[in-house]
């Protein structure tokens, strides 16, 4: 299916009239060694120029991953909370940072998260804390950056710029992927309406436009529709009023 991307191509008018740029990452998740569908990923990524911030799961991260890493620096490791492990009771949302057991063992898995991957990737991983399903109890937040961690990254805009002193909130805001559904590609025409209205409240400052906007994937379950509408997507983006985000390195 091609989409109509009319809505998008208009809003991008108007950010071009008016002088605004938009920043702009990308956010993959799940990975955990190079597979296949990796190396599709960093493929696109290299042929458009928009790097791509890995988050990697640090517990079954293999080793591999790093050697995979090191000569592609467009991709860009994070920390993917620990295990991507559910500690949630049935009936609630799937979680594995929120204060579902001791404060103290969630911040362990935290700090070990961002020690494995330090050993793995050295300075190319980015003190960046992705919580998987993007939940994490405000109480294990507070604690974030006192191990280490400078950016926060869930989803939906962001409502001020530091979670708290200390830790930046760089969210991610678009996920082609019906995850309720089919788990295939969302209808792209509600995707393109979606994002139209995202740039059109930034324009309008009822969102934060300096809050980089975020493009989440994930590699390991695309299909090719989805590979298809990704690609289509950034390369329209990068065409117009953009300005890429990468995260800084500093952790001081």
């Amino acid at each position: 299916m091609i989409p109509d991307w009319t809505p998008l191509d208009r809003e991008l008018e108007l950010w071009q009239q008016e002088g605004l740029i938009l920043p702009l990452w990308w956010r993959d998740d799940d990975a955990v060694a190079p597979t296949p569908e990796l190396d599709r990923l960093s493929d696109l990524s290299e042929r458009i120029g928009l790097p791509v911030h890995l988050a990697v799961i640090p517990q079954p991260a293999d080793i591999e991953l790093a050697g995979y890493l090191q000569p592609r620096p467009h991709l860009i490791p994070v920390v993917h909370g620990w295990a991507h492990r559910n500690h949630a009771p049935a009936g609630e949302k799937k979680a594995e940072f929120r204060l579902h057991r001791p404060l103290e063992a969630i911040l362990a898995d935290a700090e070990a998260g961002l020690a494995r991957l330090t050993a793995l990737f050295g300075p190319a991983l980015r003190p960046i804390f992705v919580p998987p399903w993007n939940r994490i109890a405000p109480e294990v937040v507070a604690r974030l950056p006192e191990l280490g961690f400078r950016v926060l990254s869930t989803a939906t805009p962001r409502t001020a710029r530091l979670a708290v002193p200390g830790l930046e909130q760089v969210n991610t805001h678009l996920d082609p992927i019906d995850w309720r559904g089919t788990r295939g590609l969302t209808n792209p025409e509600i995707l393109v309406a979606r994002l139209a209205s995202l740039l059109q409240q930034r324009r309008e400052g009822w969102a934060d436009n300096a809050e980089p906007f975020g493009l989440l994937t994930h590699h390991l379950v695309h299909d090719q529709d989805i590979w298809n509408f990704t690609g289509a997507l950034i390369r329209r983006l990068m065409a117009g009023p953009v300005r890429v985000w990468t995260a800084p390195a500093d952790r001081t």
